[in-house]
């Protein structure tokens, strides 16, 4: 007995009934990815417009309070970050040690994963040590030299504990840094001087 061919089909007539069928939310879809395309590319354009202005304001700042006003005008952008960092160290130049350690702990706070965090703590514990405080010093320095081993940071954070371990007499402890940091930064710039520290010892 025969069989029936297979009706026709007419991709035309499929693509043209798929397309009324289903015409309103293909529109609607498209339209919603040209808006987010669109708002994408404007708040691209506004981000780095705004961190070129935050970076030339920067640049262009030379005072305390020109690092305020970028970090009151450009809070979160790049430049921001670092004119704390800067206005921390013109604090410092005037001798305002809390000021410019308040300003340092907000950076911290405010940016916790920033590449220069380890360096406002060596700043903080270098402007305990200038207000005579050299406990809370030597114990900031000793944090950021195990927080941060594999940073430039924690030879240096360590061979400052030296010093203050020198004029507190306690130069056992002084050697055994020196000798850490001969044994775990043998190749850094500052093995040279833990070598010249432990002759003095």
């Amino acid at each position: 007995m025969p069989t029936a061919p297979p009706p026709s089909r007419d991709v035309a007539l499929e693509t043209r009934f798929f397309w009324e069928r289903f015409k309103n939310p293909i529109i609607a879809a498209a339209i919603v990815v040209l808006l987010a395309a669109t708002a994408f590319t404007g708040y691209r354009f506004y981000s780095d417009r705004r961190a070129a202005a935050a970076s030339a304001a920067l640049a262009s700042a030379n005072s305390a309070q020109e690092y305020e006003q970028v970090i009151a005008r450009y809070p979160n952008t790049p430049a921001g970050a670092d004119a704390y960092i800067l206005l921390a160290e013109a604090q410092r130049k005037e001798r305002k040690f809390t000021e410019a350690n308040k300003t340092l702990e907000t950076f911290i706070a405010k940016y916790p994963k920033h590449e220069l965090v380890s360096t406002a703590k060596m700043a903080m514990a270098a402007n305990l040590d200038s207000m005579g405080k050299t406990d809370e010093a030597l114990a900031m320095y000793q944090q950021i030299a195990s927080a941060y081993p594999n940073s430039y940071t924690a030879p240096l954070a360590m061979l400052l504990q030296v010093y203050i371990l020198k004029v507190k007499n306690r130069n056992d402890d002084a050697r055994r840094i020196c000798e850490t940091i001969l044994t775990q930064y043998r190749t850094s710039f500052w093995a040279g001087e833990a070598m010249q520290q432990l002759r003095l010892l």
